[in-house]
């Protein structure tokens, strides 16, 4: 078993490529841009989320209680944040949802004029 004390907590983000890492169970905290919402009408108010970061997928599991709390950021978020318990069936792992926090507010940074890797406009005759 890996130890647990190599793999960040919650509030910080564990990256999607190492979703193997932390045990069973595990309390998490993953983020992403949201690429997929789900609410198939046989999950009985199950919603599925599909979140991507730089290193790939987290499948994110909202139950409907969750779901009542935290609805205006499963509903309108483009970046979340989700804590919740690593769950894992074979290969497949999921995120069982306890906490989600719309943090989309934080792209307006990447074209903001205070970041450094923004592009700047083009200049006369280039």
């Amino acid at each position: 078993m890996r130890d647990s004390l190599h793999w960040p907590r919650p509030p910080h983000a564990l990256p999607h490529a190492r979703l193997g890492d932390p045990p069973q169970g595990a309390l998490i905290c993953v983020a992403g841009l949201v690429l997929v919402r789900q609410r198939p009408g046989t999950a009985k108010g199950v919603i599925f989320i599909t979140l991507e970061d730089e290193t790939g997928i987290c499948n994110v599991i909202v139950w409907q209680n969750i779901y009542q709390r935290f609805r205006r950021a499963v509903v309108a978020g483009r970046l979340l944040r989700v804590t919740g318990k690593i769950q894992r069936d074979g290969q497949v792992v999921h995120v069982i949802a306890q906490h989600i926090e719309d943090i989309s507010g934080l792209l307006d940074r990447l074209t903001g004029p205070d970041n450094p890797i923004a592009t700047k406009p083009a200049e006369n005759g280039a």
